[in-house]
């Protein structure tokens, strides 16, 4: 299941790249943190991948959560069903038997997409790298295990 809007799945060896390719800033809205979890099963599962590496396309790692989406719930069912997803999603990244490396590519990691980084075993930025949770300043607190 390689078909994915979002997601690029390569590989070098025995190594799987997975790359976060949505424009605008690689946001993670619930439809890309679905292809995530969905290519991260896949070659999490794989025997002949030994090692995963996630990463950003078009030169920018993640800006997190997809903040055009959040701004549509209806309420807090919905914010409620987009935290328990990216919790699931980076759950198990944290989780997995492979080793799991943030290749953080780009200017920053901000908000989920720091909490990404920070899901994985490894992390590995490019100098100048800003890393942080700047959705205090929308009133939110880091909702994919950001605190923890």
């Amino acid at each position: 299941m390689e078909g994915f809007a979002y997601i690029r799945i390569t590989r070098e060896d025995r190594v799987a790249i997975l790359t976060i390719d949505r424009p605008r800033a690689n946001s993670l809205s619930r439809q890309a943190l679905m292809e995530l979890d969905a290519a991260f099963a896949q070659v999490a599962a794989d025997p002949q991948v030994k090692v995963i590496i996630i990463t950003g396309g078009g030169g920018l790692f993640s800006a997190g959560a997809d903040i055009a989406e959040i701004s549509e719930f209806m309420g807090y069912a919905d914010a409620k069903a987009m935290a328990e997803q990216g919790q699931a999603v980076l759950n198990r990244i944290e989780s997995a038997s492979k080793p799991v490396i943030a290749a953080i590519n780009g200017r920053f990691a901000l908000g989920g997409g720091n909490e990404l980084a920070m899901a994985c075993h490894l992390r590995v930025a490019e100098e100048g790298v800003r890393l942080g949770q700047p959705e205090i300043r929308l009133g939110l607190i880091p909702g994919w295990g950001g605190t923890q």
